[in-house]
């Protein structure tokens, strides 16, 4: 099956409350399309932290092995490996030419969700127009911004 994740990530504050959100699409034999949202937020995180969340949780909802098309517009994500960044990275012992890579926590979850699957990342501009992409910005602010109504005062 192929499947199509768009993915976007936003905090506000860095670090601050952030959201992310997530699309799966797929059309069946019969050419109908299949499509299902996710999105979290998280108290304090960062917009990479949440980009990655949202490419994570794509993958883990998925239930067998797929060729999945990413679709994002962070170049974090996509040039970890379109530029094989994250192949060095793990050859290096996680590190990079400024020491330990950040979210390694998260980039091995990528990894561990990916195992499965054949899955290409592709790049688009944000902002620009781009509707699943522009929905998925929706979906990380709308749940960043509806955990910011439950924090106390003294935590925002």
């Amino acid at each position: 099956m192929k499947v199509k994740l768009f993915s976007d990530g936003s905090s506000r504050g860095n670090p601050g409350p952030g959201g992310y959100g997530t699309i799966l699409q797929y059309v069946d034999r019969a050419g109908k399309l299949h499509e299902r949202e996710y999105s979290g937020a998280e108290e304090k995180t960062t917009n990479n932290r949440m980009e990655l969340m949202g490419v994570i949780t794509g993958l883990e909802a998925l239930t067998k092995p797929c060729e999945v098309e990413v679709i994002s517009d962070s170049k974090y994500v996509t040039d970890a490996f379109n530029q094989h960044w994250i192949e060095s990275w793990i050859k290096k012992g996680w590190r990079n030419t400024s020491g330990e890579v950040k979210n390694r926590d998260l980039w091995e979850r990528l990894l561990k969700a990916a195992e499965p699957h054949r899955v290409v990342f592709t790049w688009i501009k944000g902002h620009a127009g781009h509707e699943e992409n522009e929905r998925c910005d929706t979906l990380a602010t709308c749940a960043a911004s509806e955990l910011l109504k439950t924090l106390p005062e003294d935590r925002v």
